[in-house]
């Protein structure tokens, strides 16, 4: 044992010995692998960052979750159709799926509108959400401080609001905002509740409210207290409405925003989403002016795309790395060919081939440990980098730092192999007779 670490001292002490002599053409090569290591662990750094924005996307948006929401129809000629035929989704949509679709294990309703809250703190302009205590299961909201609504504030049509961790800093400052009273429009409403901030849902087919500058009321105090007059006041450019014989304004009638169904574990959630999107339809006289959305698809789409993008950025890397491994495997060999007297000295005097070996091994190796630790440090700067102007969600995990520094001292190893084998071949007459 003892004879195997002497041997491995001086093999190391020889190849640190030869780099250093060299050390602007030992860096030229590690360069190869430093690179290689560096787009590794940011290929992976953002596919991790992907893989956890998908898990976000997932608790946001509920992977048992069908969305259905308005959508505004485009504007035409004809004012009298215009004035009085509805479209959107109403509360006896939500009432029809809740009957009909036996699949349904929770359901809730959102009414959506901007409005102005103000405290004595400050103000903000914020998205009011009225809704039913079942928003918070589906939606997985968690508070930091406080209680959601119960269903006795939507009976009792209560002025109470659970605010988001936004609109907290925004009216409250660092103060505690529980019980106290924020003013949304003209209505006094007591703080009961504050949400954990949580990232905002992304979906290419729904406008979902950003939960953190949101403020939740009951549906009852959002639908009795807070009424759409003109389609300006809306969140959407137009809903569901009715002309008023009156005047020029119109009123809604029971209209909602979104419709949020939970499905059964055992369900199939694609064929419930063309259930529901065939009721819809035929209560709507197959007038399209709702969207039916399934998170779970759109987090798959959106894993596939990712998927695709780490195999051309894990190409790149690999090209790299094989770069790498080929200019340590070019150096070697110039190495091998600049020392052949040393080589055949060293045969002379009793050094075995498996000597020779280790010892063009350990340089090589070397070469490879170095690079892998700058590259390390490289791929550290570029998911800084790629963070701060790419604006794309960057995670270094331990893994992948182990693996890209393994996949790059194996490298240089199985590069350096060949060079180290033909120096160890060598004839011992002829490499003493090397000039």
């Amino acid at each position: 044992m003892r004879e195997i670490i002497a041997q491995f001292r001086e093999s190391f002490s020889i190849a640190v010995e030869s780099l250093a002599l060299h050390k602007m053409r030992s860096f030229l090569t590690m360069l190869g692998i430093v690179f290689g290591v560096g787009a590794v662990i940011a290929m992976l750094s953002i596919g991790e960052g992907a893989r956890q924005e998908s898990l976000e996307q997932i608790e946001v948006l509920g992977v048992r979750n069908i969305i259905v929401r308005s959508m505004p129809q485009p504007d035409t000629d004809d004012e009298v159709n215009d004035a009085v035929r509805p479209f959107g989704i109403t509360l006896k949509d939500a009432d029809a799926i809740r009957r009909v679709c036996s699949f349904t294990e929770r359901h809730t309703v959102n009414w959506e509108t901007d409005v102005e809250a103000r405290t004595y703190q400050g103000d903000a302009r914020v998205t009011l959400i009225g809704t039913t205590p079942a928003h918070a299961a589906i939606f997985n909201v968690r508070l930091s401080q406080g209680n959601f609504i119960i269903p006795h504030h939507i009976e009792q049509t209560a002025n109470v609001c659970v605010i988001g961790s936004d609109v907290r800093k925004a009216l409250f400052g660092f103060q505690d905002p529980i019980n106290r009273l924020v003013k949304l429009q003209d209505q006094w409403f007591r703080v009961i509740g504050v949400m954990v901030s949580k990232k905002e849902a992304i979906s290419s087919d729904a406008a979902l409210p950003a939960a953190n500058s949101s403020v939740i009321i009951p549906l009852t105090t959002a639908m009795a207290k807070f009424p759409r007059q003109d389609a300006g006041s809306s969140r959407s450019s137009r809903r569901r409405r009715f002309r008023n014989r009156d005047d020029n304004t119109y009123l809604d009638r029971n209209t909602i925003d979104q419709i949020a169904v939970q499905v059964r574990q055992e369900t199939d959630i694609t064929e419930a989403a063309a259930v529901i999107t065939r009721l819809l339809r035929q209560r709507h006289n197959n007038q399209v002016d709702f969207t039916v959305t399934i998170p779970e698809q759109l987090i798959e789409q959106s894993q596939k795309t990712q998927s695709i993008f780490n195999i051309v950025m894990g190409a790149i890397a690999g090209i790299s790395l094989l770069v790498g491994g080929i200019g340590i495997m070019n150096i070697m060999l110039a190495s091998v060919l600049e020392r052949t007297r040393e080589i055949g000295v060293r045969r002379a005097i009793g050094a075995t081939r498996a000597m020779i070996i280790a010892q063009f091994l350990t340089e090589a190796a070397l070469l490879s440990v170095v690079g892998g630790v700058m590259g390390i440090a490289l791929g550290w700067i570029l998911t800084e980098l790629i963070t701060a102007y790419a604006d794309w969600r960057t995670i270094v995990s331990a893994w992948s730092v182990f693996l890209a520094f393994t996949v790059a001292v194996a490298t240089g190893i199985i590069f350096g192999y060949y060079p180290a084998r033909r120096a160890a071949s060598r004839d011992v007459i002829e490499a003493l007779r090397y000039e």
